[in-house]
């Protein structure tokens, strides 16, 4: 009934806000995407890449390999699936969805983080990165909620909005070292008591929407983990690596 509605309505809305890129603000045939130009700006990660983090290999590399970084320092997450990296056409997709408050793009970017997630066979629930109250409070919204929720939808997996809590407000960790990181989220991410039953033995996709350093996805993989999750694959809408950016280019 949903759809049809949908469906019914869709000339009506096309008629009062005309379909346009998000980024550019071409004219475009239906709501919820790009234009061509603009897809083609977007950089999605691919074959080859490092067989425990996904991160992906120049040339002369073949999948099944493990990156240096992984090796360095074993990563206790179970994969991550980014749908694109981070450059500036993700940029601004992300800075429109997080703080301009266009939510609808939501649907577009889950899409993306979808088409790279790997097979969740079995049950798995969906918990997303949180936000401390107080800047949940100023946003209105978790950005990284609102793609959970279209995750969920999209593989029929379980959400679970509240399993993870921020104790504490945490500043912008860009530019921080990796001691400063580990101080200023040390005791910040806590499960949700409620919610740990539901963890227990349990495969987890947490998402969110940039992967920068890996820090706070880190931070809440290890609680899940003591919480007795089972697996824990990380999805992001974005993923920092300006290296693979090089590759790609």
């Amino acid at each position: 009934m949903h759809v049809m509605l949908r469906a019914a309505l869709a000339p009506v809305v096309d008629l009062v806000y005309p379909p346009r890129c998000p980024l550019c603000g071409a004219g475009l045939a239906a709501q919820g995407g790009l234009c061509a130009e603009c897809w083609g700006e977007l950089v999605i990660p691919g074959e080859p890449c490092c067989a425990s983090c996904q991160r992906p290999f120049g040339a002369g590399l073949s999948s099944g390999a493990i990156c240096l970084p992984c090796l360095g320092d074993p990563p206790r997450h179970d994969g991550i699936a980014a749908g694109t990296l981070y450059n500036d056409a993700s940029r601004k997709l992300v800075l429109a969805f997080k703080h301009g408050r266009r939510i609808a793009l939501a649907q577009l970017l889950a899409g993306l983080m979808a088409a790279r997630l790997p097979a969740l066979e079995g049950e798995w629930l969906v918990v997303p990165v949180p936000l401390h109250r107080g800047r949940l409070w100023r946003r209105g919204y978790n950005q990284s909620a609102l793609l959970a929720a279209e995750l969920a939808k999209r593989t029929g997996a379980t959400l679970l909005v509240d399993a993870l809590v921020r104790r504490k407000p945490t500043p912008t960790l860009g530019g921080l070292g990796r001691k400063a990181r580990a101080r200023a989220l040390s005791g910040a991410i806590a499960v949700n008591r409620q919610r740990a039953a539901a963890l227990g033995n349990g495969r987890v996709l947490l998402v969110d929407d940039v992967m920068t350093s890996g820090a706070t996805s880190n931070a809440c993989v290890s609680v899940l983990k003591r919480a007795g999750a089972e697996k824990v694959v990380i999805a992001c809408f974005a993923r920092v690596l300006d290296e693979a950016l090089d590759h790609a280019g």
